[in-house]
C-alpha cells in the first residue's frame, strides 16, 4: 500500500533526525526537524505522485475512507479522533515551544562600560577581585565559594535550578528559558567581567539582539551588592566545574 509507504518513508527521516538527541544527547533543535521535515514530506509527495498511477495509489485508501459506506465506522471514529489530537498537539505545544518571533543572540556584544553601584565598568579590563584569593588562600577561596552558594540559593534558584541546569521552579512558565551554567557552551565560554554584566543589568540592560524585551532576568544591582555578584559568580564556576575565559 503506497499510503504504507508514504507513512514509513516519513517516520523514517523524522526517526532520523531525531537519532543525534536519542543516542548521542545532542538533540537538533525542534524548529529545524519541523523545517526539514516540511521539505522531506514534500519531496516524498513529489516522488510518489509522479505518475497519474502513483497518486492514485497513495490516495486511493483516503478515498476509500470518505466515499465509501461500508467504512463509516472507521470515518466517524477518524473524524473525531484527527480533531481531538490537533487541539492536544496545540496545548502542548503552546507557546513554552514556539520558536522566537524574532533572532535573539543568546550571548550578545556587550558594551564596552557599563554603570553600577555609582562607578563605570570596564568591561575589557574588569576582573573578578576574589579569584586571586583561589591561589592564595584556598581556604579563605572556599567561604567566598560557600557565600557565593548562599547567594545564589536565595536569589537565584528559582529560575536556574538547584543543580544549575536552568529548570527552577519558574522555568517552565518562561520564554527564552533560564540559560543552565552546566556544560561547556555557557559560563565556560565567557569571561567573569561578562558574567558580571548579566547579573547587574539583567534582561534589561541586554541591546536589542539579546532579546531585552522578552528576558525574565532582573537587574541585580538593585538586589545584590558588587561583592555579592562575585561571590556568586566564584559559586557558578565552581560548582559546575568550569573556568573562566580568560584573554
Amino acid at each position: 500500500m503506497r499510503l504504507l509507504k508514504f507513512a514509513l518513508t516519513s517516520l523514517f527521516f523524522y526517526l532520523l533526525l531525531k537519532a543525534p538527541g536519542f543516542f548521542w544527547d545532542k538533540p537538533i533543535p525542534s524548529s529545524l526537524v519541523s523545517m526539514y521535515m516540511f521539505f522531506i514530506v514534500i519531496t516524498v509527495l513529489l516522488v510518489m505522485t509522479i505518475t497519474d498511477e502513483g497518486a492514485r495509489g497513495l490516495f486511493a485508501p483516503i478515498r476509500a475512507l470518505v466515499e465509501d459506506p461500508s467504512k463509516k465506522l472507521v470515518r466517524n471514529a477518524v473524524f473525531v479522533i484527527l480533531p481531538l489530537a490537533a487541539v492536544f498537539l496545540a496545548y502542548d505545544g503552546g507557546g513554552l515551544k514556539a520558536t522566537p518571533s524574532e533572532l535573539r543572540a543568546t550571548h550578545p556584544a556587550p558594551p564596552p562600560l557599563t554603570r553600577g553601584y555609582g562607578k563605570t565598568f570596564d568591561l575589557a579590563t574588569l576582573e573578578n577581585p576574589f579569584r586571586k584569593i583561589e591561589k592564595e588562600d584556598p581556604e579563605a577561596f572556599k567561604s567566598l565559594v560557600k557565600e557565593g552558594g548562599e547567594v545564589y540559593f536565595k536569589n537565584c534558584f528559582f529560575c536556574h535550578g538547584d543543580k544549575l541546569d536552568g529548570r527552577g521552579h519558574y522555568a517552565h512558565a518562561l520564554d527564552p528559558k533560564p540559560l543552565p551554567f552546566t556544560g561547556g557552551d555557557t559560563i565556560a565560554q565567557l569571561q567573569e567581567s561578562y558574567v558580571f554584566w548579566r547579573i547587574l543589568k539583567g534582561g534589561p540592560g541586554l541591546p536589542r539582539e539579546g532579546g531585552s524585551s522578552i528576558s525574565a532576568m532582573p537587574a541585580w544591582e538593585k538586589e545584590l551588592t558588587e561583592e555579592e555578584i562575585w561571590k556568586v559568580i566564584l559559586f557558578l564556576y565552581d560548582y559546575t566545574g568550569n573556568t573562566p575565559r580568560s584573554w
